[in-house]
């Protein structure tokens, strides 16, 4: 199953956290512009997205097509629970968590306890964001098709900021919080297991890896850490909808990232998201804002990716 990374190796991964952390609070001290700001606040969104693809998919080789199942459950707990319940968004935060991953566990029970794998895995994963978003147009307390509206209280006591400053410190402790859990993956026994897993699953098995516990809890953290950037989403832009929630922009942008990036990587989520989202600020301002250009043009970096790239850009670096 391989052993542990060497001490020098957490070290290292744990200096590159802090700095990037450190890069994220200095960053309005170098600019104020809110489009900057709005377009690194999207940027770590991405990278949170594909953070919680990666345990999954990265580390335990469980490829899902429709993460935008626990983004969208995040986003509607989060919405539900102060819109309906009155409950404070800090402690809907946790709340919704928990709700990612409750249906996390569900989707992993019953897809892991068939040995569902593969293709038939990546189409139960999409198959249950689809019967979400239509239960989401059904459901009155979801507002249906509406949607809901998050009232705007800027206060940060309701999780809502003035300026984009306080919506970027947000958003850069979950994606800071998701690169210690990958620091954790990657040095821990726990980590190797899920490896061990992707790389022969018989054969983890046959040295003792429960390999069904092992991918449910990796499916239950890959619904948390999803849920938190739908509850980001709803608390940023204040507005929801199951068009929105389940759709598959969300799902095609949490796998591309590590892809990209680097798959089973610590920092090839945020690499990936940085080159994604460079590059789909680049096509925009070329071709405007014709619909359907995004996500052809993800479709079309994903063949690249996997036809030359299958390491990502984190892989050709360490190959360099």
């Amino acid at each position: 199953m391989g052993s542990r990374a060497p001490a020098t190796g957490l070290g290292r991964d744990l200096a590159v956290v802090a700095a990037i952390a450190t890069a994220i609070l200095l960053l309005p001290l170098g600019t104020q512009s809110g489009a900057a700001l709005h377009a690194v606040i999207l940027t770590l969104l991405a990278t949170v997205l594909g953070q919680g693809w990666n345990i999954l998919g990265g580390f335990g080789g469980q490829f899902s097509f429709g993460n935008a199942l626990f983004f969208g459950v995040g986003a509607y707990a989060a919405a539900v629970l102060q819109m309906r319940l009155g409950i404070n968004a800090w402690i809907a935060l946790p709340l919704a968590a928990a709700a990612g991953a409750a249906v996390g566990a569900l989707v992993g029970a019953l897809a892991f306890r068939y040995g569902l794998k593969g293709s038939y895995f990546a189409l139960v994963t999409l198959a249950f964001a689809e019967v979400f978003r239509i239960l989401a147009n059904m459901l009155p307390f979801t507002g249906g098709g509406v949607g809901l509206m998050l009232p705007l209280d800027t206060r940060a006591a309701a999780m809502q900021f003035a300026s984009r400053v306080g919506y970027l410190y947000l958003i850069g402790a979950f994606a800071v919080a998701g690169f210690l859990l990958h620091v954790w993956l990657r040095h821990s026994r726990f980590g190797a297991w899920l490896v061990a897993i992707r790389d022969n699953e018989a054969a983890a098995a046959a040295l003792g890896v429960d390999a069904f516990r092992v991918k449910l809890a990796a499916i239950v953290l890959c619904g948390a850490l999803t849920a938190t950037s739908g509850l980001f989403y709803v608390q940023y832009l204040h507005y929801i909808d199951p068009n929105i929630a389940f759709g598959p922009a969300f799902s095609v942008e949490a796998l591309l990232g590590p892809i990209v990036g680097g798959m089973g990587t610590v920092f090839g989520p945020l690499v990936g998201a940085i080159v994604l989202h460079a590059l789909s600020e680049s096509t925009r301002n070329l071709v405007a804002d014709v619909p359907g250009v995004s996500l052809a043009l993800y479709g079309a970096v994903l063949i690249v990716m996997v036809r030359y790239m299958p390491g990502g850009i984190m892989g050709l670096l360490r190959r360099r």
